[in-house]
Order: structure tokens, then C-alpha cells, then sequence
């Protein structure tokens, strides 16, 4: 570079210059040391940097201060973009004119205020690498024009100019390119850690309370939450964390309705959603929330889809009470952590869902097995030419292509759950096997489990999750046997299901929907067990809707001959024996004998008949086998008939003394009272008979 020769002190002069400006940080302060320069050298009052960006953009940035030292940086498109630079991009040549005559060309720029008052103005060129970049603006506050040697002494000092611009330019972009590296590497470092925190994570509850210690602890965002869709429609599952106290978050689940959220934005746009939320607004339950939690304060909301290709899993939701924690920088970064939690959280949905079908799956199995393994105590087909058995294959063949609840009513041992079988086998749910479930055979506490399910941990012992039955029964049909024996406080949840196919495991709020046909079947009167308080009359009517009985062995007597024949080559062949005969005075024997306990106790007497049989024929000790019949009658009690003058209480607390407080059984009170159990115990509950305080006393 070429300079003036101005004589050794000037030259001095201008080499001081040149290092103080080269020294200066930045272009405000270059122009700020400028304007000292050209005040003390009596060349102008003010000095400012004037640069355009390129061809193509026409904006312009301004670099100075003002009277009290403060910088002053201004960007425009229009005004700046057609005043004096652009004369200078086309004229690289120094513009000077007087204060009038700038008013006139350039009047929008005399009125912006970025000017104080000057007397005459003038515009160096400024060029970098050959090419003119912009201008050095200089003011006077006479209005003497600059004569030549004046503006031979501002050219060389512009050229000074033009290379600490250069220097500055290339130091900031230097700063600036660093800057960006160390920003990239440090989010490069959270995304790597975020990443290996969320992944590593496949309980979703865990996940969850991983990603929102994340992004508390990098962002400072204290409400942070997941949004999923429920197994119900139109139902949104939340997750949220909130960090009211840091060493202590708040964590929640809740289930809202979707419609008219922000989430329900996002799910249909599947677009970011930014905004600020004032109390005054129109609100959604977790906004509301939000402002009651953080003191009605504004609220800057962030929602961020996750998304599995084209799919949107759920929502990322942050809120944060400062407006302006969401800048571009931390958008752009919260963008790939949302991509990063999309994956863990599909990850997550996948691995919850194959642990629900594989713990369905050992269920399934194990209920499978129970069933498997009292299929031998099944009397195999049905077997029956009688009139009442014709009318019940009738029923079966009617209700079996519905989806309706079926009540199957009859004594115990006239083979109920034969009945639920072929109902369901004649369905259209035959595809997958029917799930049973005996309600007299399991302890109270834990028949609500096995039907419903629970979560690990629910009650003491829950060390795992378990599928209950309407779960396994799902798209398949449930055979409830001994309903009559359901405890009270459990039959509003199966009255739920029924009504809403919808029902939660134990130790849960998910609700979970199935569909099941419900087979239920009973040797109770519930009529009167709903009479005496003792079964719900709702829950009654709902399994009522197609009632089926099943008559006892002793009305269908022509029946006993085919089912002995049936029963002995069955066990005969189960016991590796050969029979091919039975005498007719067996059937006729066996056809006239009351029978109590029905095809069962008839199976029971042939297999033993089976076992005592010597050779191929069926040999009967009638005697022998009509003894515990005859027995067992006349060893029952006879009923207790009310004495004179004794009410129904009395009654009762005198035979619960005389029995020993013994209830149910052949010498209980019940049968002596000419009751059932179930309905003595719920008259005792009414009549506030307790039976302890009866025997102390």
C-alpha cells in the first residue's frame, strides 16, 4: 500500500494512527477512535463506518457511537441502501457536499436521527482486496468543504481504514467461526449424552423422568412433558415433571381430553408450536395448571412432535415462565434431542408392548394349562336324547352366533361348563380358546387380581405384572362359573366392564378395553340372593339376558343309560381296561336312582364300578354303591321349625348355637334352617347377627 508522503512527523503520525486503529475490537470503536483522530487533526467533528453487504442484498449496517461514547449499530434495507454508499459502490471516488444540499438527495436519511448537526458531509470509499465495500462517513460542523491537500490526507487515512476494517472483520469471523465450532461441540456432546441417557432406557416411566432431568439440567426448562395418545379415543396420556423445588421434582400422569389442546395442534399441523400464554387466555386443564403452579406468571410454551417417519408418536411439551430461554440456537438443538426421544420413546411403546404380549403369552399359557389339565374331568361331548336336553341344545344353537351374555343357571354337576364350551365353539369366536375362571375356587382377595390383572408392586407380593382373565380373554369368550359366589364389592367392577368393555389392572390408571362375551353360569337363586341384598340387582339384570337351565339327571332319567355307556368305555379306555358289556339291570338300576350330585357324581360311581370290575362285563354292588346315598339321608338333620312366639332373629342366633356356629354343610345351620348360604349370610348381615358374639354369649 501506497501512502502520501507527508514528511517524517506526519508520517509518524500516521504510523501511531494506523497501529491505534489496527488495535481497536470491533467497528464501533474503530470508529470511535476514528472521530478522536479527525478532531484533534481539525478534519471532521464525527466518523462512522458505513458497509453494504453485496450486490445481491442491499442492506447496509452502520458502525459509530454517539455524543456519549455508546455504539450505535444499525441495519437497513432501503433508506441506507440508496444514500450515499450507493454512490460510492458506483463511483469509487470521495462524495462531499454541503449540509442543504444532502437534505435535498437524501431527505429520509436527514430526518432518521442517526445524524447530529454537521455543516458538510462527506463519504470515503473503502476498499477491500480491490473491490469497495462501502465508505467512511465524516462529518464537519461548519459547513467548509475539505480542500485538496485535506482530502489527499483523508484518502491515505481511509486506506488505514479500509485494512483495520479487513483485520476486524477477519478477527470477528475468526471468533465467530470458533464460536460456532465450540457451540457444535458442545451440542454435539449433549446429543451424544442425551442420546445415550434416553436409549439406554426401555421402562417408559424411567424414560420420561431421564429425559426431563436432561433437559432441565442443559436448558433450565423447569415444566417439562411427554404427551402420548390413551388406548381411549379422543384421550391424552401426560407425563410431566415439573421443577418446583430442584432437589425435589414433582412428577404426574394424567389422562385429559384431547380436543381443543395445543398437543391436538401439533398431532394434526405435526409441526413445532411456539407461543406465549398469558392467564387471560382460553386454556386447556394442563395450562391452567401451569399458571396456577408458577404464579399466574406468562408462560413461553414449546411443543416439539415426535416423529417416527411419517407417524407422530406424542408430543414434547416444555414451558418455561422467561420469554426468551426458546432462542433459535436452543430451537434448533431441542429439534434433534426431540428426534433422539422420538426414537427412545417408539423404542420404549415397542418394548411395553412386547413385555404386555409376552407376560400375556405365559398367562395365556398357564391358563391353557389349567384348562388342558382338567379336560379329563370334562364329560367330553354332550350326551342326551331327552326332551329338556333337545330344548337346551335349542337355546345353544340360538344365543351361540351372538355376542350376548349368557346366564347358565342349573344345580352343581349338570355340566354348565360343558354348555359355555359349546356355546362358545358354535361362535364366531371359536378361534381362539375359551378362558375360564371357577369364582368359589379363588380366595377374595386375589379373585380381583386374576380377573383384572395387576402392576408390579400393587399390593404386597406383586413382584411382577400379571394379565388377568379379560385381558386373556380378549376377542375370545370368559366362562365365569359359581358367579352367585362373587363378593359384593367386586360385582360393580364386572359390571363396569360389561357396560363399558373398559377396566383397569390393580395398581393402575391405564384403562385398557377388551372385548369379551362373558358366559357366566351358577347353581345359586340369584333372584333371591338380589332379594336379600346379598347380589346386585343391576349386575343380575346384566348377565340375565339370556338365561339358560340346565335340568338336573333325575328329570332326564331316558339320558342315564347313554351316559353310563359313554362314561365306562371313556374311563375303561383312560384306565387301560377292556369292558364291552353292561347289564340291563345295571341301567335300569342306575336310571332310578335319585342322583344328587347329577352326571358328575353318575361319573364318579361308574369309574368306580370300572375299578372293582373283574373281567369285561360292568359289575354294579348295588347295595354297595346305594349305601352313601341312603347314608347321607338319613344322617341329615331335620329342619329346625320356628318354636311359638320366635321372630326370624330369634330363630336364627338359637339354630347358630345349636349347630355351633357351623353355617354351611349337611349339619349346618343353613340346611337346617331350609336355606342357602349365601342367602342365610346375607340375613344375618341385615339383622346384624354376629356370629362370634352369638357363640360367646
Amino acid at each position: 500500500m501506497s501512502l502520501t508522503s507527508m514528511g517524517d512527523p506526519q508520517e509518524q503520525q500516521l504510523f501511531n494512527l494506523t497501529r491505534t486503529l489496527l488495535q481497536q475490537p470491533d467497528l464501533c470503536t474503530l470508529a470511535q477512535a476514528l472521530t478522536q483522530h479527525l478532531q484533534q487533526a481539525d478534519l471532521a467533528c464525527h466518523a462512522a463506518i458505513v458497509l453494504a453487504a453485496d450486490e445481491q442484498h442491499p442492506q447496509v449496517r452502520y458502525f459509530g457511537v454517539d455524543d456519549s461514547g455508546e455504539a450505535i449499530i444499525k441495519v437497513d434495507e432501503l433508506a441506507m441502501a440508496g444514500g450515499p454508499v450507493s454512490h460510492i459502490l458506483a463511483r469509487p471516488e470521495m462524495l462531499h457536499c454541503a449540509a442543504a444540499e444532502f437534505h435535498e438527495v437524501w431527505p429520509t436519511l436527514a430526518v432518521s436521527g442517526l445524524y447530529p448537526a454537521f455543516g458538510y458531509y462527506g463519504m470515503l470509499p473503502l476498499a477491500l482486496g480491490g473491490k469497495i465495500v462501502g465508505g467512511c462517513e465524516i462529518l464537519r460542523l461548519d459547513d467548509r468543504p475539505w480542500s485538496e491537500k485535506e482530502r489527499s490526507r483523508l484518502r491515505s487515512l481511509a486506506q488505514v481504514v479500509a485494512l483495520a476494517v479487513e483485520q476486524i472483520q477477519s478477527r470477528l469471523n475468526d471468533n465467530q467461526h470458533h464460536e460456532l465450532l465450540c457451540r457444535e461441540r458442545n451440542d454435539f456432546r449433549l446429543l451424544v449424552a442425551i442420546t445415550n441417557a434416553v436409549l439406554s432406557k426401555l421402562d417408559l416411566d424411567e424414560l420420561i423422568s431421564e429425559i426431563a432431568h436432561e433437559i432441565h439440567n442443559n436448558f433450565g426448562i423447569d415444566s417439562i412433558s411427554i404427551v402420548l395418545r390413551a388406548n381411549r379415543r379422543h384421550r391424552l396420556t401426560v407425563y410431566s415433571t415439573h421443577y418446583i423445588d430442584r432437589d425435589s421434582p414433582v412428577h404426574d400422569q394424567s389422562e385429559v381430553n384431547e380436543q381443543g389442546t395445543l398437543s391436538e395442534r401439533v398431532f394434526n399441523s405435526k409441526k413445532m408450536l411456539l407461543l406465549n400464554l398469558h392467564q387471560r387466555d382460553s386454556l386447556a386443564p394442563y395450562e391452567r395448571m401451569l399458571f396456577d403452579m408458577w404464579g399466574n406468571q406468562i408462560q413461553t410454551l414449546c411443543l416439539l412432535p415426535l416423529m417416527s417417519g411419517d407417524n407422530i408418536l406424542g408430543v414434547l411439551k416444555l414451558a418455561q415462565c422467561q420469554e426468551h430461554i426458546f432462542t433459535t440456537a436452543n430451537l434448533k438443538l431441542l429439534h434433534q434431542i426431540a428426534e433422539r426421544i422420538a426414537i427412545a420413546v417408539d423404542n420404549a411403546l415397542a418394548y411395553q408392548e412386547i413385555r404386555r404380549l409376552k407376560e400375556r403369552l405365559i398367562d395365556e399359557n398357564l391358563a391353557l394349562t389349567e384348562q388342558i389339565n382338567n379336560v379329563a374331568a370334562d364329560f367330553g361331548e354332550i350326551i342326551g336324547q331327552s326332551q329338556a336336553m333337545r330344548d337346551v341344545m335349542r337355546q345353544v344353537e340360538m344365543v351361540a352366533q351372538s355376542n350376548s351374555t349368557v346366564l347358565i343357571l342349573g344345580e352343581t354337576g349338570t355340566g354348565k361348563e360343558l354348555i359355555a364350551r359349546a356355546i362358545h365353539n358354535q361362535s364366531a369366536r371359536n378361534g381362539r380358546r375359551m378362558v375360564k375362571l371357577n369364582c368359589a375356587a379363588m380366595p377374595a382377595g386375589l379373585l380381583e387380581s386374576d380377573l383384572f390383572g395387576h402392576e408390579r408392586g400393587a399390593f404386597t407380593g406383586a413382584s411382577a405384572q400379571h394379565i388377568g382373565r379379560f385381558e386373556l380373554a380378549d376377542k375370545s369368550s370368559l366362562f365365569l362359573d359359581e358367579v352367585g359366589d362373587m363378593p359384593l364389592e367386586l360385582q360393580p367392577k364386572l359390571l363396569r366392564v360389561l357396560q363399558e368393555q373398559e377396566f383397569e389392572r390393580l395398581g393402575s390408571n391405564k384403562v385398557i378395553r377388551t372385548d369379551v362375551r362373558l358366559i357366566a353360569a351358577t347353581n345359586c337363586d340369584l333372584q333371591q340372593m338380589v332379594a336379600d341384598k346379598a347380589f346386585r340387582s343391576d349386575l343380575y339384570y346384566r348377565l340375565n339376558v339370556f338365561p339358560i337351565h340346565l335340568p338336573p339327571l333325575r328329570e332326564r332319567p331316558q339320558d342315564i343309560p347313554l351316559l353310563v355307556k359313554a362314561f365306562t368305555f371313556k374311563i375303561a379306555r383312560r384306565l387301560e381296561r377292556t369292558i364291552d358289556s353292561i347289564p340291563a339291570e345295571t341301567l335300569r338300576t342306575l336310571s332310578r336312582m335319585e342322583w344328587p350330585g347329577n352326571v358328575r357324581e353318575l361319573e364318579n360311581v361308574i369309574e368306580r364300578a370300572v375299578l372293582l370290575t373283574r373281567g369285561n362285563v360292568l359289575q354294579l354292588s348295588l347295595p354297595e354303591m346305594m349305601l352313601p346315598f341312603q347314608a347321607r339321608h338319613d344322617a341329615l338333620p331335620e329342619e329346625a321349625p320356628p318354636r311359638e312366639g320366635e321372630d326370624e332373629y330369634q330363630r336364627i342366633v338359637r339354630v347358630l348355637k345349636e349347630t355351633n356356629g357351623v353355617i354351611a354343610g349337611p349339619r349346618g345351620a343353613a340346611q337346617r334352617l331350609g336355606l342357602k348360604r349365601t342367602t342365610l349370610i346375607s340375613r344375618m348381615k341385615r339383622l346384624g347377627i354376629d356370629k362370634d358374639k352369638v357363640l360367646a354369649g
